[in-house]
Formats: C-alpha cells, sequence, structure tokens
C-alpha cells in the first residue's frame, strides 16, 4: 500500500506539501498540486485520516446535527447541508450528520463521538444538544438563536428573524391587510419563539389587535400531523371567523401549499381573495406554481457556510478577527401570490 512518503518522493515535494494537497489548509499552486494527484492516482494513495489524527490530535470532522424527525429534508435543509459539507471540505474536514435524538439513543448523541467541534441547526429551549455539547466542552456554533440557561456568550449565524417578520408585516399591511393568520415553525423552536414575539410587536406598531386566530403553531413530533400542517389551520379557521382573513404567512412551502389546498377547497383564490407569502421556501420551485409564491431568501447556503467559518475560527483554523455573532441577510422576493386587499 503506497504511502505518503511514496508520493512526495515521486513527486518531488515533502510530505507537508502533499498533506496540504488533501487537505487544503494551506494553498498549493495548480501545478504542485496537479502533480500530487496525479501521483496520487497512479499509486492508488488514499489519505489515512485516523494516522494524521493521531499525529495531530484533531478528528478533522465536525457534527451537524439537525431538529430530529421523520421527515424529508426541505430544500432549505439540502442548500443548508450543502453550504456546510462544501465548505468544510475547503479546510479539510468531513462533515458528520446526525438527526438522531437525544432521548432516543443510549449514548449522548454527538459528544459521545470523535468530532472537533459541531454545528447546531435549529435550536429549541433548553435543547439538549447544545447542553451536551458544553458539557463535553466540545466547540459549537448555532444556527439561530440558543436559549439554554448557564450557557453565555455561544457562537451563533442567523437571520434577523425580528426583522424578516417586522419587513413582512409591513409588506403585507401596507397592501391593506390586517386580518393576517401566522403559520409558524414548531412552538419549542427558538426561531418561533422569536417570530411570534415580532409578529405581536409588528401588530401593535400598526395598532392592530391580536386575535386567537392569528398565530399557529406547526407539530414537533407527529410525522403525519407535520406533513398536514397548513391545512386544518387555514380550513378551520376559516370555515368558523366571520371576519375573513385576507392574508397567511406561511413558515415554509410544504405549509404554504397545504394552505393553497385548504383555500381551494373553501372556493378562495390567491391572491384575488387572500394573499400567501412564505418565509422559507425552495426559490428555485417558488416560480413554477400557480400563482408564483410571495416569500424571502434567507440564504440558506450562506448560512452553512458562515457556521464552518466560525467553527473553523473557534478552532483555531481561521486566524483573525472574526464575529461571534454572524448576521445572513435577507429579503423579499416578489411574486403573484400577494396583492392589494
Amino acid at each position: 500500500m503506497a504511502k505518503i512518503d511514496d508520493v512526495a518522493r515521486l513527486a518531488g515535494v515533502s510530505k507537508g506539501t502533499v498533506s496540504n494537497v488533501f487537505s487544503q489548509k494551506r494553498p498549493t499552486s495548480p501545478k504542485v498540486t496537479e502533480r500530487v494527484l496525479r501521483i496520487s492516482r497512479e499509486l492508488n494513495y488514499v489519505p489515512n485520516h485516523t494516522a494524521r489524527s493521531l499525529v495531530t490530535k484533531k478528528t478533522m470532522a465536525i457534527g451537524l446535527t439537525v431538529p430530529h424527525g421523520n421527515f424529508f429534508f426541505s430544500t432549505f435543509h439540502n442548500q443548508f447541508i450543502n453550504g456546510v459539507v462544501l465548505e468544510a471540505s475547503t479546510y479539510g474536514y468531513r462533515v458528520l450528520l446526525d438527526m438522531i435524538a437525544v432521548e432516543e439513543v443510549k449514548t449522548p448523541s454527538l459528544a459521545s463521538y470523535p468530532i472537533d467541534g459541531a454545528i447546531v441547526l435549529g435550536p429549541m429551549l433548553e435543547d439538549r444538544r447544545i447542553q451536551l455539547l458544553h458539557q463535553h466542552q466540545i466547540p459549537f456554533v448555532t444556527v439561530g438563536q440558543m436559549m439554554n440557561q448557564g450557557i453565555v456568550d455561544a457562537s451563533t449565524v442567523n437571520n434577523d428573524n425580528e426583522k424578516i417578520i417586522h419587513d413582512i408585516c409591513d409588506y403585507l399591511i401596507s397592501m391593506g391587510h390586517r386580518n393576517m393568520m401566522f403559520l409558524n415553525a414548531g412552538q419549542q423552536m427558538t426561531v418561533s419563539m422569536v417570530r411570534s414575539e415580532a409578529f405581536i410587536h409588528a401588530l401593535e406598531k400598526h395598532q392592530i389587535g391580536l386575535q386567537p386566530h392569528m398565530i399557529h403553531y406547526k407539530p414537533m413530533v407527529d410525522y403525519e400531523e407535520s406533513m398536514r400542517y397548513g391545512y386544518e389551520e387555514t380550513y378551520h379557521t376559516l370555515s368558523e371567523l366571520s371576519e375573513q382573513v385576507t392574508a397567511i404567512i406561511a413558515d415554509d412551502d410544504r405549509t404554504a401549499f397545504s394552505a393553497m389546498h385548504a383555500l381551494k377547497d373553501l372556493g378562495y383564490r390567491v391572491p384575488e381573495d387572500i394573499s400567501l407569502f412564505v418565509i422559507c421556501g425552495d426559490l428555485s420551485m417558488m416560480h413554477q406554481v400557480t400563482p408564483s409564491l410571495t416569500g424571502m431568501d434567507l440564504q440558506p447556503s450562506e448560512l452553512g457556510v458562515q457556521a464552518v467559518r466560525l467553527l473553523m475560527h473557534k478552532l483555531s483554523v481561521l486566524e483573525g478577527e472574526y464575529r461571534n455573532h454572524w448576521i445572513v441577510d435577507s429579503r423579499i422576493i416578489e411574486r403573484d401570490s400577494c396583492s392589494l386587499k
């Protein structure tokens, strides 16, 4: 079996240069990189991550833990994970994906695995994942606001969710909508808490009173209920209210599609009767439905990239100054699902 010494000797470079070519931790010239890769292919050389870990005391792996549940990844998840994996690879790191609930396994999830650090997507109130990583002194970055007592100044990458909700409400209210329904994320998710509070404040700013039908929360555990979320809430709310809701804000595109089905069954049209706004949708698909859906561009891939960079900084792979809290911009993408009341 070929060793790094063999590649270095035939390529006429040092072992350190061969290591840099594969880890991409330091730049090498295109000419040297091509020569090292060509020799490696000829010798069938494969870098030994285990051996390198014994020398560097690093696993060269990071963990990515996503909210558990029996669900399909949305486009947001796919784009976010793509951003994480591609950015991590530029630093020579592999990514271990974990979506098993801590309560469902005997081992403490990612905290028991050989990783150098972790990224936590979708934090929840008193998140057990965060607690375990903190207890095991594993560096971590949360994508979303952390709300764990006793853990302060954790590194975060996030969208400005308060501003997002205010921008959406201002947008819809400027069109004359005052009776809105918000199909929010799961109630225990910190993003849901931030958005609910921002929604209430946005209504108060425009002197609109909060009514019981205005905020709903996605079921967190039941798979079937989560998949249907949006239909029952829309159907029953619009069937029972004497005053018609004129705009719906949906947490994601799956929820928006469920709401659209309910509206169709009730005989309502989008946007002629009711406007529909999507917070987290598939930008590549939202223009292909009829009507095309107005929504936010949350830049999920950029969230993944910045989360990796912040974690690399905590691991001392990236040097220099780096903010401990990073906000990724978002913006409204106007299409056809919202109109004047």
